[in-house]
């Protein structure tokens, strides 16, 4: 064994990978653990979504090799949501490329334009996946920050002072994770005027746009956003689909063809059945959203009360699954992890996972149900 690749030793292993082994375990010797660290919706996709799966596995002729691209009724469906959540016109043959979940779709934009030695612009705090995946394939992660009074406004005076010549990617996250900020027209006008000016490809990573978020954006309705930009946009959250992996990847003909070329080597396309299910899902009205809203919302003021006996700050203008809370001054955010976790067998996330400028936060989910966050508290209660 003459060892590994190089490229392993520039990453490690998913933190949710290997601390959720140690959960799980936890939960196998006996301890009660209520989970709110992982952002993995808990409730079922709609009653369609999954008659649509089971009627397709149902013909035999449903089981074989897929198209790479998806089928054209999916690429239709995908490019009338667009049209009508975030009036956005696309060509469903050349501008979207329907993926097995959003995360593929980071490696695969990066494997299509980065060369080692690039650099890329990665938000802190921010998923984690951009920066080992960039440093996977050899190229440099440069961190930004964010400005979460100003709805994670990027610190665009900082970036200018850096020598952005050897940036070829600069991804964004609106509403942003980990930490809810929801972003704005503004903003994204501000993102797109700047990719222009130093030649980028902003890459807007949108998996979150229609939960508890009364205004979705996509980067590619912006003006001049079709040429710098491109989307990456998932069924995961918006559906409760996660376990489905069904996304997608949206923008200008000629980057997603590069991206193609890439992903066609890499798989062999989705399951009809799960395309089924996305074409029944992408359909739905309104009233999901409103209703998963709803939901959420509820979920989310039980949060903040359990925040408040932790001593936690935390802004209530956000947006997402998460609610990103501040550890007070002189407190250490991974000893509150430990205790929660080995003491009260309540699971939430360290912020510095997202990156230093996460170093003194913690993230709780919002994918449990009332009685669990509600027992969480009881058990937080002096």
């Amino acid at each position: 064994m003459k060892g590994f690749a190089e490229r392993v030793a520039t990453v490690q292993e998913y933190y949710f990978s290997a601390k959720l082994r140690e959960v799980n375990q936890l939960i196998t010797d006996g301890k009660p653990v209520i989970n709110l660290g992982i952002g993995s919706p808990d409730l079922a996709p709609d009653r369609m979504v999954i008659d649509a799966l089971k009627s397709t596995a149902e013909n035999p002729k449903a089981h074989g090799y897929q198209n790479y691209q998806g089928i054209p009724e999916l690429r239709i469906a995908m490019a009338e949501f667009y049209a009508r959540e975030y009036k956005v016109t696309l060509n469903p043959n050349k501008e979207i490329l329907p993926l097995m979940g959003s995360k593929e779709g980071i490696m695969h934009v990066s494997m299509a334009f980065l060369n080692p030695g690039d650099q890329v612009l990665i938000p802190d705090p921010g998923y984690p996946t951009y920066t080992s995946v960039t440093s996977l394939l050899g190229a440099e992660p440069i961190f930004y920050g964010l400005d979460l009074e100003k709805k994670g406004r990027p610190d665009f005076e900082a970036l200018e002072k850096l020598d952005l010549s050897r940036v070829k990617i600069m991804w964004i996250n609106y509403p942003q994770m980990p930490t809810g900020a929801a972003g704005s027209k503004e903003i994204l006008i501000e993102l797109v005027t700047f990719a222009k000016k130093h030649d980028l490809v902003l890459v807007h990573d949108n998996p979150y746009s229609h939960i508890l978020n009364p205004e979705p954006l996509s980067i590619l309705a912006i003006p001049g956003g079709e040429e710098v930009a491109l989307e990456l946009n998932s069924l995961s959250k918006t559906f409760n689909m996660p376990g489905w992996r069904v996304g997608m990847l949206c923008g200008r003909a000629d980057w997603v063809e590069a991206v193609l070329k890439v992903k066609s080597n890499m798989d062999s396309g989705m399951f009809l059945g799960l395309q089924k299910g996305a074409i029944a899902a992408l359909s739905l009205g309104k009233n999901w959203f409103t209703d998963l809203d709803e939901l959420y919302q509820n979920r989310r003021k039980l949060v903040w009360k359990m925040a408040d006996l932790l001593q936690l700050s935390y802004s209530k203008d956000s947006a997402g699954l998460f609610v990103w809370c501040k550890v007070p001054e002189g407190k250490s955010p991974d000893e509150l992890v430990d205790w929660l976790l080995y003491e009260k067998n309540i699971f939430i996330t360290p912020g510095k996972i997202f990156g230093p400028a996460g170093e003194n936060y913690v993230r709780i989910s919002l994918c449990m149900p009332e009685f669990k966050i509600l027992e969480a508290i009881n058990r937080i209660k002096p």
